[in-house]
Protein backbone atom coordinates (compact mmCIF):
# COMPACT_ATOMS: atom_id res chain seq x y z
CA UNK A 1 0.00 0.00 0.00
CA UNK A 2 2.77 2.44 0.89
CA UNK A 3 4.50 1.90 -2.43
CA UNK A 4 1.20 1.99 -4.34
CA UNK A 5 0.20 5.36 -2.89
CA UNK A 6 3.70 6.78 -3.34
CA UNK A 7 3.77 5.77 -7.03
CA UNK A 8 0.35 7.35 -7.49
CA UNK A 9 1.68 10.60 -5.99
CA UNK A 10 4.52 10.50 -8.51
CA UNK A 11 2.07 9.75 -11.33
CA UNK A 12 -0.08 12.78 -10.53
CA UNK A 13 3.00 14.94 -10.06
CA UNK A 14 4.46 13.99 -13.44
CA UNK A 15 1.30 14.89 -15.32
CA UNK A 16 1.12 18.25 -13.53
CA UNK A 17 4.82 18.85 -14.23
CA UNK A 18 4.61 18.33 -17.98
CA UNK A 19 1.26 20.11 -18.34
CA UNK A 20 2.26 23.18 -16.31
CA UNK A 21 5.96 23.39 -17.05
CA UNK A 22 6.54 21.59 -20.35
CA UNK A 23 4.10 23.05 -22.84
CA UNK A 24 0.64 21.77 -21.84
CA UNK A 25 1.22 18.13 -22.84
CA UNK A 26 0.35 15.15 -20.63
CA UNK A 27 3.01 12.59 -19.77
CA UNK A 28 0.86 9.86 -18.21
CA UNK A 29 -2.65 10.43 -19.46
CA UNK A 30 -2.35 9.37 -23.07
CA UNK A 31 -6.15 9.57 -23.33
CA UNK A 32 -5.74 13.31 -22.87
CA UNK A 33 -3.03 13.45 -25.52
CA UNK A 34 -5.14 11.48 -27.99
CA UNK A 35 -8.12 13.79 -27.38
CA UNK A 36 -6.01 16.95 -27.72
CA UNK A 37 -4.44 15.47 -30.87
CA UNK A 38 -7.89 14.86 -32.33
CA UNK A 39 -9.19 18.31 -31.39
CA UNK A 40 -6.15 20.01 -32.93
CA UNK A 41 -6.41 17.89 -36.07
CA UNK A 42 -10.10 18.73 -36.38
CA UNK A 43 -9.20 22.41 -36.27
CA UNK A 44 -6.39 21.86 -38.80
CA UNK A 45 -3.86 23.03 -36.24
CA UNK A 46 -1.27 20.58 -37.47
CA UNK A 47 1.73 21.88 -35.51
CA UNK A 48 -0.33 21.70 -32.30
CA UNK A 49 -1.52 18.20 -33.18
CA UNK A 50 2.02 16.97 -33.82
CA UNK A 51 3.12 18.03 -30.31
CA UNK A 52 0.98 15.28 -28.82
CA UNK A 53 2.36 12.43 -30.93
CA UNK A 54 5.89 12.03 -29.44
CA UNK A 55 4.71 11.32 -25.86
CA UNK A 56 2.25 8.72 -27.16
CA UNK A 57 5.06 6.94 -29.02
CA UNK A 58 7.36 7.22 -26.00
CA UNK A 59 4.66 5.70 -23.78
CA UNK A 60 4.37 2.72 -26.13
CA UNK A 61 8.14 2.26 -26.14
CA UNK A 62 8.24 2.33 -22.35
CA UNK A 63 5.67 -0.46 -22.16
CA UNK A 64 7.73 -2.50 -24.63
CA UNK A 65 10.86 -2.04 -22.50
CA UNK A 66 9.00 -3.02 -19.32
CA UNK A 67 7.66 -6.15 -20.98
CA UNK A 68 11.11 -6.99 -22.35
CA UNK A 69 12.56 -6.85 -18.83
CA UNK A 70 10.20 -9.69 -17.91
CA UNK A 71 11.28 -12.00 -20.72
CA UNK A 72 13.10 -15.10 -19.42
CA UNK A 73 16.36 -14.37 -21.25
CA UNK A 74 16.44 -10.77 -20.09
CA UNK A 75 15.27 -11.61 -16.57
CA UNK A 76 18.16 -14.08 -16.31
CA UNK A 77 20.55 -11.15 -16.72
CA UNK A 78 18.49 -8.51 -14.93
CA UNK A 79 17.77 -10.28 -11.66
CA UNK A 80 15.29 -7.72 -10.35
CA UNK A 81 13.33 -6.21 -13.28
CA UNK A 82 11.01 -4.14 -11.05
CA UNK A 83 13.99 -2.60 -9.29
CA UNK A 84 15.70 -2.01 -12.63
CA UNK A 85 12.59 -0.19 -13.91
CA UNK A 86 12.56 2.08 -10.84
CA UNK A 87 16.27 2.82 -11.12
CA UNK A 88 15.91 3.64 -14.83
CA UNK A 89 12.96 5.91 -14.06
CA UNK A 90 14.93 7.77 -11.37
CA UNK A 91 17.92 8.27 -13.68
CA UNK A 92 15.82 9.51 -16.58
CA UNK A 93 13.83 11.96 -14.43
CA UNK A 94 17.06 13.27 -12.92
CA UNK A 95 18.24 14.05 -16.45
CA UNK A 96 14.91 15.69 -17.36
CA UNK A 97 15.49 18.30 -14.66
CA UNK A 98 18.64 19.38 -16.51
CA UNK A 99 16.80 20.15 -19.77
CA UNK A 100 16.01 23.86 -20.24
CA UNK A 101 12.48 25.13 -20.54
CA UNK A 102 11.12 25.94 -23.97
CA UNK A 103 13.40 24.46 -26.60
CA UNK A 104 13.75 21.11 -24.80
CA UNK A 105 10.13 20.71 -23.66
CA UNK A 106 9.30 18.07 -26.27
CA UNK A 107 12.34 15.98 -25.35
CA UNK A 108 11.50 16.32 -21.64
CA UNK A 109 7.89 15.26 -22.15
CA UNK A 110 8.96 12.28 -24.26
CA UNK A 111 11.35 11.12 -21.53
CA UNK A 112 8.74 11.58 -18.80
CA UNK A 113 6.15 9.66 -20.85
CA UNK A 114 8.66 6.86 -21.31
CA UNK A 115 9.33 6.59 -17.57
CA UNK A 116 5.63 6.84 -16.75
CA UNK A 117 4.85 3.90 -19.01
CA UNK A 118 7.65 1.89 -17.39
CA UNK A 119 5.99 2.49 -14.05
CA UNK A 120 2.51 1.65 -15.31
CA UNK A 121 3.62 -1.57 -17.01
CA UNK A 122 5.77 -2.73 -14.09
CA UNK A 123 3.49 -2.03 -11.10
CA UNK A 124 0.05 -3.23 -12.08
CA UNK A 125 -1.46 -4.65 -8.89
CA UNK A 126 -2.45 -3.01 -5.61
CA UNK A 127 -2.20 -5.93 -3.16
CA UNK A 128 -4.43 -8.31 -5.18
CA UNK A 129 -6.30 -6.04 -7.61
CA UNK A 130 -5.26 -4.46 -10.91
CA UNK A 131 -4.71 -0.71 -10.68
CA UNK A 132 -2.84 2.14 -12.35
CA UNK A 133 -0.34 4.60 -10.88
CA UNK A 134 -0.64 7.03 -13.78
CA UNK A 135 -4.38 7.57 -14.27
CA UNK A 136 -7.48 7.55 -12.09
CA UNK A 137 -10.40 6.39 -14.24
CA UNK A 138 -9.99 2.67 -13.57
CA UNK A 139 -9.06 3.26 -9.94
CA UNK A 140 -12.16 5.41 -9.43
CA UNK A 141 -14.33 2.71 -10.98
CA UNK A 142 -12.86 0.02 -8.71
CA UNK A 143 -13.21 2.20 -5.61
CA UNK A 144 -16.85 2.96 -6.43
CA UNK A 145 -17.74 -0.66 -7.21
CA UNK A 146 -16.04 -1.86 -4.05
CA UNK A 147 -17.77 0.76 -1.90
CA UNK A 148 -21.13 -0.25 -3.39
CA UNK A 149 -20.54 -3.93 -2.58
CA UNK A 150 -19.37 -3.02 0.92
CA UNK A 151 -22.59 -1.11 1.64
CA UNK A 152 -25.14 -3.26 -0.19
CA UNK A 153 -23.74 -6.74 0.48
CA UNK A 154 -21.74 -6.08 3.66
CA UNK A 155 -18.64 -7.32 1.84
CA UNK A 156 -15.71 -6.46 4.12
CA UNK A 157 -13.11 -7.45 1.53
CA UNK A 158 -14.72 -4.96 -0.81
CA UNK A 159 -14.63 -2.34 1.95
CA UNK A 160 -10.89 -2.82 2.37
CA UNK A 161 -10.43 -2.63 -1.38
CA UNK A 162 -12.46 0.61 -1.50
CA UNK A 163 -10.25 2.14 1.21
CA UNK A 164 -7.07 1.11 -0.61
CA UNK A 165 -8.17 2.56 -3.93
CA UNK A 166 -9.49 5.72 -2.29
CA UNK A 167 -6.03 6.20 -0.78
CA UNK A 168 -4.43 5.77 -4.22
CA UNK A 169 -6.85 8.27 -5.81
CA UNK A 170 -6.17 10.79 -3.04
CA UNK A 171 -2.44 10.19 -3.52
CA UNK A 172 -2.73 10.92 -7.25
CA UNK A 173 -4.66 14.12 -6.54
CA UNK A 174 -2.15 15.18 -3.89
CA UNK A 175 0.67 14.53 -6.35
CA UNK A 176 -1.02 16.64 -9.02
CA UNK A 177 -1.53 19.52 -6.57
CA UNK A 178 2.02 19.33 -5.23
CA UNK A 179 3.45 18.90 -8.74
CA UNK A 180 1.60 21.99 -9.95
CA UNK A 181 2.82 24.12 -7.04
CA UNK A 182 6.39 22.84 -7.28
CA UNK A 183 6.54 23.48 -11.01
CA UNK A 184 5.31 27.04 -10.54
CA UNK A 185 7.94 27.63 -7.85
CA UNK A 186 10.92 25.63 -9.07
CA UNK A 187 10.30 25.39 -12.80
CA UNK A 188 11.84 22.46 -14.66
CA UNK A 189 13.84 21.38 -11.59
CA UNK A 190 10.61 20.37 -9.81
CA UNK A 191 10.93 16.91 -11.37
CA UNK A 192 13.87 16.19 -9.05
CA UNK A 193 11.47 16.08 -6.11
CA UNK A 194 9.53 13.34 -7.92
CA UNK A 195 12.77 11.46 -8.63
CA UNK A 196 13.48 11.66 -4.90
CA UNK A 197 10.08 10.16 -4.12
CA UNK A 198 10.84 7.32 -6.52
CA UNK A 199 14.14 6.73 -4.72
CA UNK A 200 12.15 6.43 -1.49
CA UNK A 201 9.81 4.03 -3.32
CA UNK A 202 12.78 1.92 -4.37
CA UNK A 203 13.91 1.69 -0.73
CA UNK A 204 10.38 0.66 0.33
CA UNK A 205 10.19 -1.90 -2.46
CA UNK A 206 13.49 -3.53 -1.52
CA UNK A 207 12.52 -3.50 2.17
CA UNK A 208 9.15 -5.13 1.46
CA UNK A 209 10.77 -7.78 -0.74
CA UNK A 210 13.25 -8.66 2.01
CA UNK A 211 10.46 -8.73 4.62
CA UNK A 212 8.39 -11.05 2.42
CA UNK A 213 11.41 -13.32 1.90
CA UNK A 214 12.05 -13.51 5.65
CA UNK A 215 8.42 -14.33 6.33
CA UNK A 216 8.48 -17.03 3.65
CA UNK A 217 11.63 -18.61 5.12
CA UNK A 218 10.13 -18.52 8.62
CA UNK A 219 6.97 -20.19 7.36
CA UNK A 220 8.98 -22.90 5.60
CA UNK A 221 11.04 -23.47 8.72
CA UNK A 222 7.91 -23.94 10.83
CA UNK A 223 6.50 -26.39 8.26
Amino acid sequence: MRLGVLLAIVGGGLDAYTYVGRGGVFANAQTGNVVLLGVAAAGRQWSEALRHIPPIIAFVLGVLVAESLKRPRVAARVRWPARAALVLEILVLSCVGLLPSGSADTAATVLVAFTASLQVATFRKLVDTAYSTAMTTGNLRTATQSAYLAVVERDWDAARRARRFSAVICGFLAGAIAGGFLTHWEGVHAVWALAGLLALGLVLFVHDEHAAARARRASEAEA
